[in-house]
């Protein structure tokens, strides 16, 4: 079993984040709509914004290297999961896990996550942690009013719901 440290990331992390991100993100492509889908799936600038937004990211290093991040930001009156990525082969090993354990155990609000519908492995992860999808009919307003996403990336898209107190 590797070592691994949970910290917030930093500026100089950056460009390791962007790497996770976007390794990580090539098993959505061919899944989730060909129009959602570009290379890289995210750039400096888009990174950037990010955290700009207040995303606040959250990394697990295996034997000192960043190996997964997790973002969290608050938003009007519920924290967001965000940009939830592990290196391929680091997957399976409790990153994910211990990131959204920490993440959680942090909120004082509600916590919302948003992901692609197609995502299944992504649903499944959430709701093995006690999170549950929220009615094909209230995820349009969820995403409307806490997410700064294009319309047609609606439709593709699903939101989870923490269903425990936090």
């Amino acid at each position: 079993m590797l070592a691994k440290d949970l910290r917030r990331c930093g500026l100089d992390d950056q460009p390791r984040m962007l790497e996770i991100i976007n390794a990580a993100a090539r098993r959505y492509h061919g899944v989730i709509p060909e129009m959602c889908w570009h290379e890289p799936y995210m750039d400096a600038p888009e990174l950037a914004h990010e955290i700009a937004a207040g995303v606040e990211f959250w990394g697990v290093e295996q034997d000192r290297a960043l190996s997964g991040i997790m973002g969290a930001q608050v938003v009007r009156d519920v924290l967001l999961i965000r940009h939830a990525y592990v290196l391929p082969q680091a997957q399976g090993q409790g990153i994910g896990s211990d990131l959204l354990s920490h993440l959680m155990k942090r909120a004082s609000r509600p916590i919302l996550i948003g992901t692609w519908a197609a995502a299944s492995w992504a649903i499944r992860f959430y709701e093995r942690r006690g999170f549950a999808l929220v009615s094909d009919a209230e995820t349009p307003h969820l995403l409307r009013t806490y997410w700064s996403i294009p319309e047609r990336q609606i439709d593709a898209s699903v939101v989870l719901r923490s269903q425990f107190p936090t």
